[in-house]
């Protein structure tokens, strides 16, 4: 797909119409948020290359950072891609326990030998805990979050079964810096955000550990634990806008201005639809033949891909326990809209 601008300083905004999408039903978007998806901050909704759609609210405006939760998950994933194509990590069927030699697992554990990357990546790893109870609580308690990990890593159940893990993306996290010698953020800045014309994201210094530190309102730039590695489940900020450039970043394939920022292939595998609906670090989903990638997070923090439809959409949210879900809205209301 020839594009003849990038949105690399600002982006384009342009009439619906000149973008294919219709006008009269985007404004139907306005009372339906307002009514039904009320803790949503900002949306901007880009087709063809321009944005047709962009609104804010509870007092955001368009450079607000948000902390997007688990959509670090799939940044993340980005990050392993160039890592992999650096040289950085030889391949994703590399095993997990390659990364951390000064960790001896006990030789019953034959298991922890097994896992690779792409187990972690496609969240296929077994873990102690039951199916989406993950103790996260216990994890930021730790002194050590990676030995912490490793140690939940392998038990109950087979490599290969789907089991939701952020802690398992934060290793991901870990093994970026030992191979980079650089944190994922370091990395991140350098290598996929500046070039894409995303803001660079600055380093604080974690005063504590604790709920607001952590997830709640005292998170800035991105998250690190007790040992400087940024979060990899969770923890970043972004704006609507730079999450809408990293979809775009996708959406042409890792490509941006002539310049290749994430591997062709590593984005194909990426979300190449299988039975689990997930792909490394991102969803899966498929609506009446069209398709569409997800990086989710808490709260109702989205950016979703629709490369069919050249469509990306971003939504920051304000995080609240069972939000209605962002892809019902899209489905509903934003889909519809492409004219053909």
């Amino acid at each position: 797909m020839h594009r003849n601008y990038w949105p690399t300083t600002e982006w384009q905004a342009a009439d619906p119409a000149t973008l294919r999408m219709d006008a009269e039903k985007l404004r139907e978007l306005e009372p339906v948020i307002q009514s039904e998806y009320s803790n949503i901050n900002g949306i901007v909704v880009v087709r063809n290359g321009s944005i047709a759609y962009e609104r804010y609210y509870n007092g955001y405006g368009p450079d607000d950072p948000h902390h997007v939760a688990s959509v670090t998950k799939s940044i993340l994933s980005a990050l392993v891609g160039i890592a992999i194509e650096a040289g950085y990590i030889t391949n994703i069927d590399q095993e997990v326990l390659d990364f951390f030699p000064e960790y001896v697992p006990d030789a019953a554990d034959r298991l922890k030998r097994e896992i690779t990357l792409r187990h972690l990546l496609t969240m296929t790893a077994p873990y102690a805990f039951e199916d989406w109870h993950e103790p996260l609580d216990q994890l930021c308690m730790q002194a050590d979050w990676v030995k912490y990990t490793l140690d939940m890593l392998g038990r109950n159940g087979s490599v290969g079964t789907f089991k939701y893990s952020t802690a398992g993306a934060h290793l991901l996290s870990a093994i970026i810096t030992r191979c980079t010698g650089t944190s994922a953020r370091e990395f991140a800045n350098e290598r996929l955000f500046k070039p894409i014309g995303m803001k660079d994201i600055p380093d604080h210094e974690m005063k504590s550990f604790g709920f607001e530190d952590l997830f709640g309102e005292h998170v800035k730039g991105w998250v690190k634990d007790p040992h400087s590695n940024s979060t990899g489940g969770w923890g970043l900020t972004l704006s609507p806008r730079d999450m809408a450039r990293f979809g775009f970043l996708y959406l042409n394939r890792g490509l941006w201005d002539n310049n290749q920022i994430v591997p062709k292939a590593w984005i194909d595998e990426s979300t190449t639809m299988n039975p689990n609906k997930y792909g490394y670090l991102w969803w899966l989903g498929e609506e009446n033949g069209v398709v569409a990638y997800l990086a989710l997070g808490d709260g109702g923090n989205i950016i979703c891909c629709v490369p069919e439809q050249d469509l990306v959409v971003a939504i920051a949210s304000e995080f609240i326990i069972k939000p209605r879900d962002r892809w019902t809205l899209i489905k509903e209301h934003i889909l519809p809209a492409v004219i053909e």
